[in-house]
């Protein structure tokens, strides 16, 4: 167990972090996300207010869909990234922990002068259901749940407790997250884990999981020092929005849109069995800095070292030769084409 954003989080459980990790590629790891924010908006146009701070298209967002998406700064930095689904009459947002204070007290500073009312959820935990075993899982205990198609939702009955059930996470792998009651958590956490084909799994295994994934995560890959466009987050921006803007950075994120970034996000892969952790300084072939790794570590699925980092476009295709300067020495790599490991999305 570990301190991580003002909560006690377990790092890894006791079969270990590589277990864990084959564990969920091959069965069905669940993971306790309840420290991430939970927030409900309501209001008239809530769809409307909340894109004045994301650069999704919300109102296009179909009811019981979810969307991905980042809070801007008016320099065109990531304040965070978060989930939003469309409720019926209102919209749910996910939000990551470290940053929760901060997203709530912006989205009153912002929103509420527009009508919009926040009610945080601080009564609710969340549980992360992931791996190509989850859906049968599923379909065991929620039957309709194993029917629900890749970032959408439903209200649906675990043992008499109702909860909302999304067919989403942060692995690469098809799952699912669950939003119960606090005080039904635990119970619902053990009815999983009594399921075989499910063990649980700790933050070491979920970072280099959504490491393998090529998926961000907020701190390290992504911050304010970088936009959407420069992180390879371009596609979560709907073709409206890019045109008609009305968010804040808009200006510098069109501009890069069209006329291209300094430099790029990349997945990056050193040669032999030594990391290139976060921090490594990236030069190009002649020794050129050209860039940082932002996160790495093993992959178990991929078979070896893996990172991603930001490197100078001119340098950003996949196969270019790199260098990572570890320990003050050398060492050869190449960057790679993101994920290191297919994704496996139930997108129906």
């Amino acid at each position: 167990m570990v301190p991580f954003a003002g909560y006690d989080m377990p790092v890894q459980y006791p079969t270990g972090i590589l277990k864990e990790h084959e564990h969920c590629r091959a069965k069905a790891g669940l993971f306790d996300v309840s420290h991430m924010g939970q927030a409900v908006l309501r209001g008239p146009n809530v769809d409307a207010a909340l894109e004045t701070l994301v650069p999704a298209d919300m109102a296009g967002l179909g009811v019981d869909r979810m969307r991905y998406t980042q809070f801007t700064d008016e320099a065109g930095g990531i304040l965070d990234d978060l989930m939003v689904t469309r409720r019926a009459d209102r919209l749910v947002l996910v939000v990551n922990a470290a940053r929760k204070e901060r997203d709530f007290a912006h989205l009153e500073k912002h929103l509420a002068p527009r009508g919009a009312k926040l009610a945080i959820l601080a009564d609710r935990a969340l549980l992360a259901l992931q791996g190509p075993a989850a859906a049968a899982v599923m379909a065991r205990i929620a039957p309709a749940a194993a029917t629900l198609v890749f970032m959408s939702g439903a209200d649906l009955s675990i043992g008499g407790v109702p909860v909302f059930v999304s067919r989403s996470g942060y692995t690469g792998e098809d799952g699912f997250e669950i939003s119960v009651p606090a005080d039904k958590a635990e119970a619902l956490a053990r009815r999983l884990l009594a399921e075989p084909e499910v063990a649980p799994v700790g933050l070491g295994a979920r970072d280099s999981l959504r490491l393998e994934a090529g998926l961000c995560l907020y701190g390290h890959d992504i911050d304010e020092t970088t936009s959407p466009i420069e992180a390879g987050l371009a596609w979560s921006i709907g073709a409206r929005r890019r045109e008609a803007g009305g968010f804040p950075g808009a200006a510098r994120i069109q501009r890069e849109l069209k006329s291209g970034v300094a430099r790029k996000r990349v997945g990056l892969k050193p040669e032999g069995r030594v990391p290139a952790r976060e921090g490594t300084d990236i030069t190009d072939a002649a020794g050129t800095p050209i860039g940082k790794v932002t996160s790495g570590g093993f992959g178990a699925t991929a078979g070896g070292p893996i990172a991603m980092g930001y490197v100078a476009a001119a340098s950003a295709s996949a196969g270019t030769r790199v260098n990572f300067i570890v320990r003050g020495e050398a060492r050869p790599g190449a960057v790679a084409k993101l994920p290191f490991v297919p994704h496996r999305y139930a997108k129906g």
